[in-house]
C-alpha cells in the first residue's frame, strides 16, 4: 500500500486563537511555538508532562453534534502534527494587560496566587479549559483540574481556597480578627483588612469566550508530514491504518504522545514512521454490549471515565465492581492534562509493570479485539498477554481495536488499589486488582484472581495462591494462608529495579487484607447466612481516600492608625502578578531570538570518577546544522572556577569527579541539532573508583578542611550530671531545588574591546560578571550580566548557574555570535547538584524530668565534587538551651555534582537531628514531647553555643499562640480517642519551633547592599538596585519602601532590572537578607533625594511632587542618587568562639495533625497552624505566601523528595516522573498562618524581619506528626521507646516502621505459623 500522492507533506492546518496557522511540514516538533509565532506564556517546566507549566487548551469539533470539546493538555508531550484541524488557545489568547484579563487571570493574581510566575500560565489554562467545558464547577472538578500541576514554593492555600473560583460549595471565610481574649484592650484598635476583595473580581461571562472556528469542522482525511528524521501518517479509516501497519510492521501508534514522547526525548530512541489513529471511528467507539462495555483503543482516559461514571450511576451496584475499580485508580492516574489525550490502548500496550489499569483489566479477564489486514480476533487478557518486559502477544501487523470491560454479577467483588511515593499523578510503587466470586448465597471462593504490578518485569497473577484459596470459605483461616501464600509467591530479588523490596512485598500482603476487610464487609451486608462482620477499629483499613473542602486562614497585622497613602504593611499584590497570569512577563528564554543566534548544548560525562583518554566527536559534527565543538581548550582566560574557592573547572580537562561534570559543548543553529550532536558525542574512561554516600566519606576520610567545631561548657562534665545518655543518630536526604524554570543563559558579544552582555537566570549577577571575565580573560568592566526575573531559584542559582554561563559566554565569544542555552529538565538536576544530604550522630544527656544537661553532636554533610557552600553547626540546638554542648562539623568530599546553598543552607538540617534527640530523650522518659520542648527552650537574653545573645525573642509568644490557634490540647485527645478507635490508621501529632538566624554568614563581604534611584521630569522614578526577583516579592517590597520614604504612590516607581552597569558588586539574593539589605540602600538613596528636594517642598509647600521635581531639575539639582548599606557589627571567628554571626533571628511555630495508613505507609496532612514572627510585615500578603510557599517545600524535603543514586554515582531521579515535589493534594486541608502581632524589629528597614527560608522548617511538624501516629502504631505491636525514622518520611519508611505481622512475615518467612498465630489470637477479624 503505498501513500497517496497528494497526503505527502499535507498543508498543517489549525488555529492558535486568533490566529490561523498553516504548515507545510512538521516532524516531531512539540507545540511549543515560542518563536516560530512570539507566543512565549507557555513555559517548559520539564518536557514530559510532569509539571504542568506549559499547559494549554486544544478544542475539536466532536463527531457527534457541537458543541466541541475542549481539553487541556501538555504542550511538551503535544505533537504539531497532531493538531490538524484542531483550535489551540494559549494563555495570551485568553487576556492581556494591555486589553482585557480574563476572570481567571485577574483571580489568581490578585488573590495572590503567583510567586515566580513560571507555572503560573499553565496554571490559569488548566482553570479556564475547566471552565469552558464547566462554568460551575464542584470542588472534585477543581481538584482533578489541578492534579497536573506541581507546586514549588507557591502561595498555594490562598489562591487555591479562594471562595472566587466558581465552585458550588463555598464554605472559607474572610477576614481577620484580633484572636486576643475578649478582655483584650487592643480590641478598640482593630481594624479589618483583606488579603483580596473577592466581590471586586469581574464576573464570568461564558458567552465571550473564543468561537470554535467553522473551518475546522471539516471532514479529516488522510496526512503525511515527512520530518527530518520521521514520517508521520494519520490514516483516516480502519483499512487505510492497517494497510499501513502491514507496510510499516515496526510503525509506532500515537495518540497521546505521552509515552512515545517521553522515550525519543529522554530514552534516545527513534521510531522512523509513527502512525497516528486517534480520528479513526472504529478506535473511538463506545458501545454497551450483554457482557460489558466495549472501548475503542483510541478512547481517552478522560473519555473512558466520563462512561464509566454514567454506567456506575445507572446500572446497579453489583454490575459496577470493575468499573468502579478503574475509576478509583483514574483518579490517581497522571494529571488531568495526560488523561485528556492519553488512549486505552496505549496503556495497555505500552506493557509497563507498572501500569495503574493492566492489573484491573488482567483481573477483570477483559477481551481485547486484535485486527490486522488479515482478519480479527479475539483474547481474554491473562498472564500469557505479557510474554516479557514491554512485550505485547500483538503480532508486528496487529493493532488493539477494542477493549471490553466486563460487566461484575451477584456474588463478585472486585476492588484496585495503587501505592506510590505521592498520591496526586505520580508512577506506582506497587499497583494490584482483585477479583473474587463466591458460590451462590455462600462465602465460599468460587473463582480468585489476584493481579499485581511493580513485582515483576510484567504484570503478573499470583497463580499459586489463587488456586490453593479457591473451594474455601472466605475466613480467618483464608486470610491466613492467603498472606502466606503470597509471601512465597510475590518475590523479588534484593537488587530488583526500583528497589523497595521489602515495602513491595509487603504491600502485596498488606493490600490484601485490605480487599479481605472490603470483601467481609460486603458479604455480611450481601449474605443471608452468618458472616462475621468486620471488626470496627478494623474498619477503616478498608475506607478509599475521600476528599475534604480545604480551608485556611491567614492572620496579619496593619499598625494602628497608618495613613492610607502609607503602603508599607500593607498586602500589595506583587507587581508582576497580572503580567504572569496572563503571560506576558518575560523571563529568560522568552527573549526574542536573534538573527544569527546559535544554541549550545552540553557534554556531560557519564562516569563519577574517571580520566578522560579520548572524545571522538566524529558522528556529532555529521548531525545537520553543527557550528562548533568547544573543550577546555578553547577557553582564552582562566579554566578554573568556583563560588568561593577555585576548585572547579569550566570545562573538565584530564578527569571527571562526577556524573554530569561538563566536558565540553556542542553548538549547532538549532536547540534540537545541538542535543542532538550532544548525545552523539563519544567518550572512552579509565575508571577510578568513586565516593558517593556519606558512609563512604566518612570510611575513607574523605573530608573538605577545614572541619568546623562550635563548644560550649564542659560536655564530660554535663554528662556525668545526668540521669541518663542516649545515642542515636538520623539521616536527611538531599533535595532538588526544581525551580520551574531551568538555568538559563543567553550571551551576546558586542563586537569591541571583548563587551558582552549576559542574560542570565541568576541570583548572582557580580558572582555571574566576576567568573564569565575570570573565564574569558577580560576585566569585569567589559561584561554586563542582566537579569528580569527568574522562574524560582531557592538558592541553587546562586552559584551553580555560572557553570553554564561561562561555559555559554565560551562559545559566544569564540564564534562572535549570540549563544542560547536553558537546560532540560533532566540535565539541570543531573549538573546543578541540590540540598546537602546530612547524617547526624549524637550523644545526649539528660534529667528524668527531661531537662537536657549535655549534648554532644557530630554531622557529616555530603558536599559533592567541590566545597562550594556548606554549613550547618549554627542551627545545631534550634531552639533549646543547652548548657553543655558540642557540635563538629564535617564536609565529605564526594564524587556527586557539588551540593550547594538551598533554603535555610544548612539550619533545616541541623534543627532536624536536634528534633530527633528532643523526640527520643521524651520517649524515654515517657513524657509528652511538647512538654519537653518547652522545658528545655531558651529565653530573653539567653545565649546561643556561639555566645550571641538572643534579644527581641519571641519563641515563647509564637508558641502559646500556636497552641491556641490549633487548638492542641483538644486536638490531642480527639486523636487519642481516635487511635484507640482504629487499629490500621492513626494519626499524630507535633508542635515544633524554629530559631533561624539572617545574616549571610559564608561571607562578611556579602552583608552589603547598593542601589540607584532616578527621577525623572515627569516625576517617575526608576529604581534600581542589587537584589534578583525570583518570585519572592522583592521588588514588590522595595517599591512599596521608597514609596513610602519619597512619599508618592507606588504606580509612579518602576523597577526594570538588574544589572552590573547600574549597581555594582552586588550581593548575592540569598539568605533571606535581601530585603533587609537593599531596602536599607534605597532608603539611604530615597533620603539623599529627599534631602535634594527639601527646599522646593519648603518654598511650594502646596505644591505637587512633579512640582518639586520639576523645580528641582530647573535650578540643575542632581535627580539621581547612590544608597549603600551594609549591616553593623557582624563577623565571627570560629577558632575562638566569638563574634555575632547574625544580625538577629527570625522565630516561628508550627503545629500540624496528620493520620497515616498503617498498611501502606501513606499519610494525610490534616491540619497545620503556623505562627510566624516577621517583625512588622512590609507586605503581609507576600510574606504569608513566602510562609506557606516554604512550608510546603519543607514538606516535600521531609515526607516526599527523595534523590537515589546508584553505587556508580549516576543520579536515578531526573524530573518529575521519578523525582516527586509537592503537588496541590499535598497541603494540608485546613492550613491558618498567623503573622504575630506586635513584634517589631529594630535591625531591618521599618522593623521588619526576613521570611524567606526560616518557615521552611516548620514542615517538620509533619514529619514529627507522623513519627507521633508511628508510636502509636508500634504501640500496637508492643513496641514502645525511641526509633530511628530518616528524611523524607516516604511511604516506605512509614510502612517499614510501623511493624506489625505483616512486615514481619515479609522479613522472616520461616516462621510465618508462629507469628500468624500470634496475629489471629492479638487480632481475631
Amino acid at each position: 500500500f503505498c501513500l497517496s500522492p497528494n497526503s505527502v507533506n499535507c498543508l498543517l492546518l489549525f488555529h492558535l486563537f486568533v490566529h490561523r496557522v498553516v504548515k507545510s511540514f512538521a516532524g516531531n516538533c512539540s507545540l511549543t511555538l515560542r518563536f516560530t509565532v512570539g507566543l512565549t506564556g507557555t513555559k517548559l517546566g520539564c518536557a514530559e508532562g510532569g509539571c504542568g507549566a506549559c499547559t494549554v487548551m486544544v478544542s475539536r469539533s466532536s463527531p457527534s453534534p457541537p458543541p466541541p470539546r475542549h481539553f487541556a493538555v501538555n504542550a511538551c508531550l503535544a505533537p504539531l502534527c497532531s493538531l490538524h484541524h484542531s483550535a489551540v488557545t494559549t494563555v495570551e489568547g485568553i487576556g492581556s494587560v494591555a486589553s482585557k484579563l480574563h476572570p481567571v487571570q485577574e483571580r489568581i493574581a490578585r488573590a495572590h496566587g503567583s510567586q515566580c510566575g513560571f507555572c503560573t500560565p499553565g496554571i490559569v489554562m488548566s482553570m479556564y479549559a475547566l471552565l469552558r467545558n464547566n462554568p460551575q464547577p464542584s470542588l472534585l472538578d477543581i481538584e482533578e483540574a489541578f492534579q497536573g500541576e506541581v507546586l514549588r514554593s507557591y502561595q498555594s492555600k490562598t489562591f487555591v481556597c479562594s471562595p472566587c473560583w466558581w465552585q458550588k460549595e463555598t464554605y472559607m471565610e474572610s477576614g481577620w480578627p484580633c484572636t486576643c481574649s475578649e478582655a483584650c484592650t487592643k480590641r478598640e484598635y482593630v481594624e479589618y483588612f483583606l488579603l483580596y476583595n473577592p466581590s471586586e473580581f469581574m464576573p464570568l461571562d461564558p458567552t465571550q469566550e473564543i468561537i470554535f472556528p467553522i473551518e475546522l469542522k471539516k471532514p479529516l482525511k488522510q496526512l503525511c508530514f515527512q520530518g527530518e528524521r520521521v514520517l508521520w501518517i494519520q490514516p483516516s479509516s480502519l483499512t487505510e491504518l492497517l494497510d499501513f501497519k502491514t507496510q510499516y510492521p515496526e510503525a509506532r501508534l500515537v495518540v497521546g504522545n505521552t509515552e512515545v514522547g517521553i522515550e525519543m526525548k529522554f530514552k534516545n530512541l527513534l521510531y522512523p514512521v509513527i502512525l497516528a489513529p486517534a480520528f479513526i471511528p472504529e478506535l473511538n467507539t463506545v458501545q454497551r454490549t450483554a457482557d460489558g462495555i466495549l472501548f475503542g483503543a483510541a478512547c481517552t482516559l478522560t473519555r473512558l471515565g466520563m462512561v464509566l461514571r454514567d454506567a456506575v450511576q445507572e446500572l446497579p451496584t453489583y454490575q459496577t465492581e470493575v468499573f468502579r475499580a478503574v475509576l478509583e485508580q483514574l483518579r490517581w492516574f497522571a494529571g488531568q492534562q495526560v488523561r485528556n489525550v492519553a488512549a486505552i490502548g496505549g496503556n495497555i500496550v505500552t506493557a509497563s509493570p507498572i501500569s495503574d489499569l493492566n492489573p484491573v483489566f488482567l483481573a477483570a479477564g477483559c477481551k481485547l479485539t486484535l485486527a490486522s489486514k488479515g482478519g480479527k480476533r479475539v483474547i481474554e487478557m491473562d498472564d500469557s498477554f505479557f510474554p516479557g518486559y514491554r512485550k505485547t502477544v500483538l503480532k508486528p501487523d496487529e493493532i488493539l481495536l477494542f477493549i471490553e470491560i466486563p460487566f461484575t454479577k451477584k456474588g463478585q467483588y472486585f476492588s484496585a488499589f495503587k501505592q506510590s511515593q505521592r498520591r496526586e499523578d505520580d508512577i506506582a510503587t506497587v499497583t494490584c486488582a482483585m477479583n473474587v466470586a463466591f458460590e451462590e448465597n455462600t462465602n465460599s471462593v468460587r473463582n480468585l484472581r489476584l493481579s499485581y504490578g511493580g513485582m515483576a518485569p510484567t504484570t503478573v497473577l499470583a497463580k499459586e495462591t489463587c488456586k490453593r484459596l479457591t473451594g474455601r470459605k472466605w475466613s480467618d483461616e483464608l486470610l491466613q494462608d492467603a498472606c502466606s501464600l503470597l509471601a512465597k509467591e510475590m518475590t523479588l530479588d534484593p537488587s530488583a529495579p526500583g528497589g523497595m523490596v521489602t515495602y513491595r512485598r509487603t504491600l502485596t500482603i498488606s493490600l490484601f487484607f485490605k480487599f479481605y476487610l472490603i470483601v467481609q464487609h460486603k458479604l455480611a451486608q450481601d449474605l443471608n447466612v452468618e458472616v462475621r462482620y468486620v471488626r470496627p477499629d478494623y474498619a477503616s483499613a478498608a475506607e478509599l481516600f475521600h476528599s475534604v473542602f480545604p480551608c485556611s486562614t491567614q492572620l496579619f497585622q496593619v499598625p494602628p492608625g497608618q495613613n492610607k497613602d502609607d503602603v508599607v504593611g500593607r498586602p500589595i499584590m506583587h507587581l508582576s502578578a497580572l503580567k504572569q497570569a496572563t503571560g506576558e512577563a518575560v523571563y529568560c528564554d522568552d527573549i526574542p531570538c536573534y538573527d544569527n543566534e546559535l544554541h549550545l548544548a552540553l557534554v556531560t560525562s557519564t562516569k563519577a570518577h574517571a580520566f578522560i583518554e579520548n572524545i571522538d566527536t566524529k558522528e556529532a559534527m555529521c548531525v545537520p546544522g553543527v557550528v562548533a565543538f568547544l573543550t577546555a581548550k578553547d577557553i582564552p582566560g582562566s579554566n578554573r572556577t568556583g563560588p568561593a574557592v577555585y576548585d572547579e573547572t569550566v570545562l573538565a580537562e584530564d578527569m571527571v569527579t562526577c556524573v554530569g561534570h561538563i566536558i565540553a559543548a556542542i553548538v549547532a543553529d538549532t536547540q534540537a541539532h545541538a542535543q542532538r550532536a550532544a548525545k552523539a558525542v563519544k567518550i572512552t574512561y579509565k575508571e577510578l573508583k568513586p565516593v558517593v554516600t556519606i558512609q563512604e566519606a566518612i570510611s575513607c576520610k574523605s573530608f573538605y578542611q577545614p572541619t568546623r567545631k562550635i563548644e560550649q561548657g564542659n560536655i564530660e562534665e554535663g554528662f556525668k550530671k545526668a540521669d541518663h545518655i542516649l545515642e542515636g543518630e538520623m539521616h536527611i536526604g538531599g533535595q532538588e531545588h526544581f525551580y520551574l524554570e531551568t538555568n538559563c543563559t543567553l550571551a551576546v558579544p558586542r563586537g569591541e574591546d571583548g563587551e558582552m552582555e549576559m542574560f542570565v537566570s541568576t541570583q548572582s549577577t557580580s558572582k555571574t560578571q566576576m567568573l564569565v571575565a575570570k573565564a574569558l580573560g577580560v576585566p569585569a568592566n567589559r561584561i554586563v550580566c542582566r537579569v528580569k526575573r527568574m522562574g524560582g531559584g531557592f538558592g541553587g542559582k546562586e552559584c551553580r548557574s555560572t557553570i553554564l554561563s561561562t561555559v555559554v559566554a565560551v562559545a559566544a565569544q569564540k564564534l562572535k555570535k549570540p549563544v542560547r542555552c536553558m537546560l532540560d529538565r533532566d540535565e539541570d538536576m543531573l549538573v546543578t547538584g541540590g540540598r546537602h544530604p546530612f547524617l547526624g550522630r549524637y550523644k545526649v544527656g539528660f534529667m528524668k524530668t527531661g531537662r537536657i544537661v549535655s549534648l554532644e553532636v557530630t554531622y557529616y554533610s555530603n558536599a559533592g565534587n567541590s566545597a562550594d557552600l556548606s554549613l550547618a553547626l549554627f542551627h545545631m540546638e534550634n531552639c533549646y538551651n543547652i548548657p553543655h554542648i558540642r557540635g563538629m562539623g564535617y564536609m565529605c568530599k564526594t564524587n556527586l555534582p557539588s551540593n550547594t546553598a538551598f533554603r535555610g543552607f544548612g539550619g533545616p538540617q541541623g534543627m532536624m537531628v536536634a528534633e530527633s534527640w528532643m523526640g527520643d530523650v521524651a520517649l524515654h522518659c515517657g513524657l509528652p514531647v511538647e512538654q519537653v520542648r518547652r522545658l528545655n527552650m531558651y529565653k530573653q537574653g539567653d545565649r546561643t553555643p556561639f555566645t550571641q545573645r538572643l534579644e527581641q525573642f519571641t519563641i515563647d509568644r509564637c508558641w502559646e499562640e500556636c497552641l491556641s490557634i490549633s487548638q492542641y490540647n483538644q486536638r490531642r485527645k480527639a486523636i487519642e480517642q481516635f487511635n484507640r478507635q482504629h487499629r490500621w490508621k492513626k494519626r499524630g501529632i507535633a508542635v515544633i519551633p524554629t530559631k533561624f538566624g539572617i545574616t549571610l554568614t559564608s561571607n562578611l563581604y556579602s552583608i552589603q547592599a547598593g542601589a540607584l534611584v532616578h527621577v525623572y521630569i515627569d516625576g517617575s522614578v526608576l529604581l534600581t538596585h542589587g537584589g534578583t526577583e525570583m518570585g519572592q516579592g522583592l521588588h514588590t517590597k522595595m517599591v512599596q519602601v521608597a514609596s513610602k520614604v519619597l512619599g508618592i504612590p507606588c504606580s509612579k516607581i518602576h523597577i526594570s532590572e538588574t544589572s552590573t552597569s547600574t549597581v555594582p558588586n552586588t550581593s548575592p539574593t540569598a539568605a533571606s537578607a535581601s530585603s533587609d539589605l537593599n531596602g536599607m540602600a534605597i532608603y539611604d538613596a530615597c533620603q539623599t533625594l529627599n534631602q535634594r528636594l527639601q527646599p522646593y517642598k519648603t518654598k511650594n509647600p502646596k505644591g505637587t511632587w512633579e512640582d518639586w521635581v520639576k523645580a528641582a531639575y530647573f535650578d540643575r539639582v542632581n535627580l539621581s542618587a547612590n544608597g549603600f548599606y551594609k549591616t553593623p557589627d557582624m563577623g565571627y571567628d570560629f577558632e575562638t568562639n566569638e563574634g555575632k554571626p547574625f544580625n538577629y533571628f527570625s522565630y516561628g511555630v508550627a503545629c500540624s495533625e496528620v493520620e497515616v495508613d498503617c498498611l501502606t505507609g501513606d499519610h494525610k496532612n490534616l491540619h497545620t497552624s503556623i505562627v510566624m514572627d516577621v517583625g512588622n510585615s512590609l507586605n503581609p500578603a507576600i510574606d504569608i505566601g513566602q510562609v506557606e510557599g516554604a512550608f510546603m517545600q519543607g514538606v516535600g524535603l521531609f515526607t516526599l523528595e527523595e534523590l537515589l543514586y546508584s553505587p556508580e554515582g549516576v543520579l536515578l531521579t531526573r524530573g518529575p516522573g521519578m523525582y516527586k515535589i509537592p503537588a496541590f493534594g499535598d497541603i494540608p486541608t485546613e492550613l491558618n498562618v498567623s503573622l504575630l502581632r506586635d513584634a517589631p524589629n529594630e535591625k531591618a528597614i521599618f522593623s521588619s524581619k526576613a521570611v524567606g527560608e526560616p518557615p521552611l522548617f516548620l514542615a517538620a511538624s509533619v514529619f514529627y506528626a507522623i513519627k507521633d501516629a508511628i508510636t502509636a502504631a508500634r504501640a500496637e505491636s508492643g513496641l514502645r521507646g525511641p526509633f530511628r525514622l530518616d528524611s523524607p518520611a516516604t511511604p516506605e519508611r512509614i510502612r517499614n516502621a510501623c511493624e506489625d505481622s505483616f512486615t514481619k512475615l515479609v522479613l522472616h518467612l520461616p516462621y510465618i505459623d508462629i507469628f500468624w498465630g500470634f496475629f489471629l489470637k492479638k487480632f481475631p477479624t
